[in-house]
């Protein structure tokens, strides 16, 4: 049913689409004009094509972002730009188009793209300017409280990767701690946790992976024992710090959380533990083993003739050298530290979804009339 007020159509009875200029940067001149391709911004030239603000979308190998451009500007061949807004507000019109999700209209079997002609035939609906402009203002309020969580998440995220390069290397100590670090072998603060499980056909076992980039631990799955072909099963304990033998050069590697204690792993994951817990902290090795240097250390471990192929040498990894900070006191409080930081950077990212997701609703409703908004 339609909205009280509102006018149903195409697309193209609302706004117009249309596919933007050829202009190769070899032939673009010097100039402060942006010329708009697929993915943004890609250079400049001394020529405008569209007087702004417009509306630019991707047409050929980037779709689906949707962008107000405020100045002139040349939209590239590989855009579309909406060369009529036929009396309708800007800003809705962007968001109508977000709405819309133009990606699900892809027709291109390998590089993206985008037909204006399927677009512009949609059947639709507008509300009155009014209520458009009025629209617009409520989501930009979700738009400006998005951003601001973004910039914040952005700081946060850039403060643990300084936090962590100085903390982890001794650039930096911490109030209270001095001395100087000691270099040790991984072998000598760690050791191998093997506890097998006794194997039965009829049991349930919750499988454990480790994801690549220190992303952590997760379950992957949960399977009967006669969907396992290999029955041969470790228990991993809480604070276990798990290696993937085959992914560890890939950063697969983490501590095993509280809720995934006494969960399984194949054969194809190491555990290990602090062989003495009062002089070394496990969690701070955790937070090591994110650094570039212990990438690399895992990679010179390893051998095979691809990176994707490689195979883990456990022995020879427990023979490296690192530096760590002569007290496990102060090996905890930098853990503590970084954990405050990645748990203030969780709590963002959450705030950040929820966000998107009201916004997403939303406009669901405001865009489709099912919620009016009083002008």
């Amino acid at each position: 049913m339609l909205p009280d007020g509102w006018k149903s159509g195409k697309i193209k009875d609302f706004f117009m689409l249309q596919r933007g200029f050829d202009l190769t940067k070899s032939q673009a001149r010097s100039g402060n004009v942006p010329v708009i391709s697929s993915s943004g911004v890609s250079y400049y030239h001394d020529t405008y094509k569209v007087i702004g603000p417009g509306i630019v979308t991707g047409r050929k190998g980037n779709i689906g972002d949707v962008h107000i451009i405020n100045e002139n500007f040349w939209p590239h061949d590989t855009a579309l730009w909406v060369s009529d807004f036929k009396s309708n507000n800007i800003n809705y019109v962007k968001y109508f188009l977000d709405y819309v999700n133009l990606k699900k209209f892809d027709e291109a079997s390998s590089v993206p793209t985008l037909n204006r002609n399927n677009i512009l035939c949609l059947n639709c609906s507008f509300p009155p300017l009014p209520e458009q402009k009025k629209i617009a203002a409520i989501l930009s309020t979700w738009d400006r409280a998005i951003e601001g969580t973004e910039k914040l998440l952005a700081n946060s995220q850039q403060q643990k990767k300084a936090l962590m390069q100085q903390l982890l290397t001794g650039k930096k100590r911490l109030p209270g701690f001095t001395g100087e670090w000691k270099t040790v072998t991984i072998g000598s603060l760690l050791k191998e946790a093997k506890r097998p499980v006794e194997w039965q056909d009829d049991n349930f076992y919750k499988l454990l992976s480790v994801k690549r980039r220190s992303e952590g631990v997760i379950l992957r799955e949960v399977l009967h024992g006669t969907k396992i072909l290999t029955k041969k099963m470790n228990y991993a304990k809480s604070g276990d710090f798990l290696i993937s033998k085959m992914q560890v050069v890939h950063g697969a590697s983490g501590l095993v959380p509280e809720h995934l204690d006494n969960h399984h792993i194949s054969d194809s994951y190491i555990a290990l533990r602090a062989k003495n817990p009062e002089k070394f902290d496990i969690e701070f090795f955790s937070w090591l083993s994110k650094e570039r240097v212990m990438y690399h250390k895992t990679f010179l471990c390893s051998y095979g003739v691809t990176i994707e192929k490689m195979t883990f040498n456990f022995n020879m990894y427990l023979k490296e050298n690192i530096k760590i900070p002569p007290t496990v006191t102060e090996q905890r409080s930098i853990s503590q530290l970084l954990n405050t930081t990645e748990n203030e950077i969780t709590a963002l990212e959450s705030d950040l979804s929820r966000l998107r997701q009201e916004k997403k609703a939303l406009m669901q409703q405001l865009l489709t009339g099912k919620i009016r908004v009083a002008v």
